[in-house]
């Protein structure tokens, strides 16, 4: 693979992987925590405290930042990247080296400096551990801060998001102590091989009836061309995840796998108890019996459902739309041609509405300890106040010239990814607070390599085509704490068993009323009556 093709791919990898590994990591409603509970901060960790100390405008040299970092270098005080920072906000950011992990090792090494007394002045919080900091005063109330000292980060997030994000205050009186992420169009779809389509000379599936005829022949008739019948018609990964497609059919609102709360017969309800899931689980019964699914879906770790799918087997899967070129690169290097893979419509199953889910709301990226050293705080509000400068983005998307980037052919290009020499990039506002303008003209800027055309026009031409099928829902952002003590509810620990069960048949569909019965007795009704109370709040 030349060069230019090379960056392409890394370009576009790093556009559709890099938040949070990828996918998930943090939570909401329908996340999966991603580590042990946070311990409580010591005694004398300025907990409550009004921060005082410094002349009150008075910024720092420099304050210390966590985030993710997949394996890049850390950034120490006076390096290069630090220095790069001091010349973009006039402070410097210093970052220690955390292994991400998925959230958990982040976390463990998170609660570590808490119980030491020593957090970060500005970090990511993951598995709602701000929702604890808060409560216990460990971490600063932002109301009035954001607007007066980072009025472009409070301009930037849309006002009924900021309206969420203050029902998360555990003291109940609308404060924001954590800055939330946003999303401004759908990601995630259903891709389908477009070139087996081809192959067989059959037309995109637009009905349900017409989806099941494409997987038989997907199954039976060689799409890929190699004289054997090794294809998966579809499937997805362990505990039903990364197979919204087949869910999106019956109306269902799903997160990557996560059943979600929408309206149901008029009211806010957890679509993993709803009619329309009963209906799906019978449907993807039925492939499974017929052999349209993956047999090992439910087995499917991460690397092994994308491994089948970089390996020419897989005819219809669920990601990011833009996933697809990185695919294309992996297939057209491994088989030498060149794949097309769309959007698979979202197609309605008879009786239902079929649509892929969106959510504008996403996990809080920023929160700030409380202290009493004001010139601290005082950097992390200038820092966040620059950082959503949309001007800027580009500029920060780049990094530093010469270790990440560099001038060729007169325009720039993202160097080749060397994490053994690469500083870590702290700061992702376009990612943080990702738009469909930025990402689209981000794509385009880049779609300069004459070679790397046909890939890159199918990420362009997905992340354009997947916003016609995509819906918000009615849950997007509800928090956590309406689970409550629920952590089976939360973890979808029961869901998980009664789906798998009557997915592979081992269950019958009948058995899906006794599932609904024992998660409602067993804490849905709570957690049903605490999400409808905030809905009623904030909507």
């Amino acid at each position: 693979m030349s060069l230019k093709r090379f960056i392409a791919l890394l370009l576009t990898v790093i556009l559709a992987f890099s938040i949070i590994s990828g996918c998930g990591g943090t939570e909401t409603a329908n996340g999966n925590d991603p580590g042990k509970k946070t311990e409580k901060p010591k005694e004398g960790e300025n907990n409550g405290e009004t921060p005082t100390g410094k002349k009150e405008d008075e910024i720092a040299e420099y304050i210390e930042v966590w985030t993710t970092n997949n394996g890049y270098l850390p950034v120490e005080k006076d390096s290069d990247m630090y220095n790069y920072y001091v010349d973009q906000f006039g402070v410097g950011l210093i970052q220690p080296y955390v292994e991400w992990n998925g959230g958990v090792t982040y976390l463990e090494q998170l609660n570590t400096r808490i119980a030491s007394n020593d957090m970060p002045d500005m970090f990511l919080p993951v598995g709602n551990i701000e929702l604890e900091l808060a409560e216990n005063g460990a971490i600063l109330e932002l109301s009035d801060l954001l607007s007066e000292k980072a009025p472009n980060l409070w301009n930037l997030i849309p006002e009924d998001v900021w309206g969420v994000a203050k029902s998360y205050d555990p003291h109940g009186q609308g404060g924001i102590y954590a800055i939330p992420g946003i999303l401004g169009y759908g990601r995630t779809t259903g891709l389908i091989r477009k070139d087996w389509l081809d192959n067989l000379k059959l037309e995109m599936p637009t009905t349900q009836e017409d989806f099941v005829n494409v997987l038989k022949a997907f199954k039976n008739d060689d799409p890929n061309g190699n004289g054997e019948k090794d294809e998966i018609p579809t499937g997805g990964r362990e505990e039903g995840r990364w197979m919204d497609h087949l869910f999106a059919m019956y109306g269902i609102a799903m997160d990557e796998g996560y059943p979600d709360w929408d309206i149901y017969d008029g009211e806010l309800t957890y679509s993993a108890v709803t009619q329309n899931m009963k209906d799906a689980l019978a449907f993807m019964n039925t492939l499974y019996k017929e052999g349209l699914m993956d047999p090992e879906t439910f087995l499917n770790s991460k690397d092994e459902w994308e491994g089948k799918i970089i390996s020419d087997k897989v005819g219809v899967y669920f990601h990011w739309g833009t996933g697809a070129v990185d695919v294309a690169f992996a297939l057209e290097s491994a088989f030498e041609f060149q794949p097309d893979i769309s959007v698979l419509p979202a197609i309605s199953a008879p009786g239902y509405e079929g649509f892929y889910t969106t959510k504008q709301f996403t996990n809080p990226v920023w929160v700030i300890k409380n202290q009493k050293d004001e010139s601290k705080i005082n950097a992390c509000l200038e820092v966040l106040n620059q950082y959503a400068d949309r001007s800027k983005w580009k500029d920060y998307y780049l990094g530093l010239q010469g270790m990440h980037w560099d001038i060729e052919d007169g325009v720039p290009e993202k160097l080749p990814d060397d994490r053994s020499i690469m500083q870590n990039i702290i700061l992702t506002p376009y990612y943080n607070f990702d738009d469909l303008e930025f990402t689209l003209n981000t794509y385009n800027e880049l779609n300069n390599v004459p070679e790397n055309k046909w890939a890159m026009d199918q990420g362009i031409r997905n992340l354009e085509e997947q916003q016609k099928f995509v819906r918000p829902i009615a849950g997007d952002g509800l928090p956590a704490g309406i689970y409550g003590e629920h952590d089976d509810i939360k973890n979808r620990t029961l869901y998980v068993e009664y789906a798998t069960k009557i997915i592979i048949g081992d269950f019958p569909i009948e058995k899906f009323d006794e599932f609904v019965d024992k998660w409602y007795s067993t804490g849905g009704e709570d957690v049903t009556a605490a999400a409808r109370e905030w809905y009623a709040k904030t909507r």
